[in-house]
């Protein structure tokens, strides 16, 4: 299965989109355009974990509860068990997101974990945690956070098919068994390190930086915009900078607003999540969504987002519809997070003070207009 694509040799958009389309293995003709064969290659990487990505979600939100309230101390080594089924599915994703990847776009699974193991290497991690610069050969890395990331180990992975295959037709029969995977490993490891984890950091601190300049000019408008887009960031992992950002403010005044805002759109993805599973007629599927839908509520949105409402496209126009008007509420509310949670039913403590009624109603929004809008748009629920 190959993909070679000239954009030089006059062949037109839909033999690009094509070409594309079979790498990632999606079904798509020639009608579906470019963002629908890449939206469909990424949900179909996303679909076989949708039932994990519930189930330590509404482990993490049952942890917040008790910790919450005192029931459970965290410092305790039952928290710290407990933690550790519940976080370690996000801690590892790119380890099951190379595997799925793999089998999506014809690369050899173990391969790509293996490349996935790299860039969750325990030491490389310390070190790179620790500020310090790793360099190899003399080449400075710039150090990345890879735990949780969804994008590099995608891009990995698409490159890694193209690196087996090239190595298969030039290697002889005799060493390709194992050439090909050690060659494929350094290639795909160094471009990963090198380009395709700073490239996901440079692009998501852009955006970081773009969020504080307009909630300088207006927290509405900032919550409008963030709102909108934060659930697609979620796709490629660019939200990791916001999320820094909200821990950064804390450290440093005890508060925070970027937290606030991202709030409604969680809710959102779980109210668009749940009108799918009214349009229904999928038994199973309806508790695809019913389960998705409540590992959002707990603040876990990939389940709702990948398994159920990206695959069908309009309910994530709804998605960021309840997100951007539920946002802007938000922002005019002025609530703030008083410590660091990702934003969801059982985190909604930490914005108690001022405006804190106005934000639980912004959230109700995001969920509520969401849920509506989903009902009304047109789109096929039941995807065979």
């Amino acid at each position: 299965m190959s993909a070679a694509i000239d954009l030089h040799s006059g062949e037109s958009a839909d033999s690009a989109s094509a070409g594309i389309s079979e790498v990632v293995g999606a079904k798509t003709d020639g009608r579906k355009g470019l963002l629908a064969v890449i939206i469909d290659g990424i949900s179909g990487i996303f679909l076989p974990i949708v039932n994990l990505l519930s189930a330590a979600g509404i482990m993490k939100g049952l942890l917040v509860i008790l910790s919450g309230t005192g029931l459970l101390e965290q410092a305790s080594g039952t928290y710290l068990v407990c933690d550790a089924m519940a976080s370690s599915l996000f801690t590892f994703l790119p380890v099951f997101l190379a595997y799925t990847a793999a089998k999506q776009f014809g690369a050899n699974p173990f391969t790509a974990v293996v490349v996935a193991g790299v860039m969750l290497y325990p030491n490389l991690v310390a070190v790179q945690s620790a500020g310090t610069t790793v360099t190899f050969l003399g080449l400075p890395i710039l150090g990345v956070k890879y735990q949780s990331s969804v994008i590099p180990i995608i891009m990995a992975v698409g490159l890694l098919v193209f690196v087996e295959r090239g190595l298969d037709r030039i290697l002889p029969a005799m060493v390709r068994g194992f050439l090909t995977p050690m060659i494929a490993i350094v290639v795909v490891s160094m471009v990963t390190l090198f380009a395709f984890g700073p490239f996901g950091k440079v692009v998501g601190d852009g955006l970081a930086a773009g969020y504080e300049w307009v909630y300088a000019l207006s927290p509405i408008v900032a919550g409008l915009l963030l709102g909108g887009a934060v659930q697609p960031m979620v796709i490629f992992g660019f939200h990791w900078s916001l999320i820094l950002i909200g821990m950064n403010n804390i450290a440093v005044s005890g508060h925070d607003t970027v937290l606030a805002l991202m709030g409604p759109a969680v809710f959102a993805q779980a109210g668009a999540a749940l009108a799918v599973m009214v349009k229904s007629h999928d038994a199973a599927f309806r508790s695809t969504c019913a389960s998705a839908g409540l590992s959002a509520l707990f603040g876990i949105t990939e389940p709702a987002m990948f398994g159920v409402n990206l695959p069908r496209k309009k309910p994530m126009i709804a998605v960021c519809a309840g997100g951007a008007i539920g946002g802007a509420l938000a922002g005019f509310s002025g609530a703030q997070a008083s410590a660091f949670a990702f934003p969801s039913l059982a985190a909604l403590p930490i914005f108690v003070g001022d405006g804190f009624i106005v934000y639980l109603i912004s959230c109700l929004l995001g969920l509520a207009v969401a849920f509506s809008l989903a009902l009304i748009l047109k789109f096929e629920v039941d995807i065979n």
